[in-house]
């Protein structure tokens, strides 16, 4: 298992709050729903809820929902087809991960929830 340190991790977690911020940006100028924004914005950790099941099925389900790949294609969809539901699904979903990636929660290992490509989170974390 690897994991990125020092001055990359930080570019990272940063490259996180530069997306955060141009969703709520991109958002905005559409003039979406602010109340829309914040029930749907913790929609994609509903699949924590997997990590029920055991850790190996709670990292797959995190990872989907946590990786930029679906709210792009969900954006490619939304330009291309003229859907602003998908627009702005995707400008949530973008938000939410660039949040999650500037607190340092990256994609999970299927060793457990505090193993990140970003590096260990929580109590067990290296010092």
């Amino acid at each position: 298992m690897s994991e990125v340190t020092g001055k990359i991790r930080t570019t990272l977690r940063v490259e996180g709050l530069v997306i955060l911020l141009a969703s709520l940006l991109i958002y905005h100028k559409f003039s979406f729903s602010w109340s829309e924004f914040a029930w749907f914005f913790l929609a994609p950790d509903l699949a924590l809820l997997a990590y029920i099941h055991s850790a190996k099925l709670g990292s797959l389900a995190y990872n989907l929902s946590h990786s930029f790949i679906g709210p792009l294609v969900t954006l490619l969809f939304g330009v291309l087809g003229d859907s602003q539901v998908a627009i702005q699904i995707s400008l949530i979903w973008c938000g939410h991960i660039g949040f999650d990636r500037a607190l340092g929660y990256g994609l999970k290992y299927s060793k457990g929830f505090s193993y990140t490509h970003l590096g260990q989170i929580g109590k067990s974390q290296k010092t």
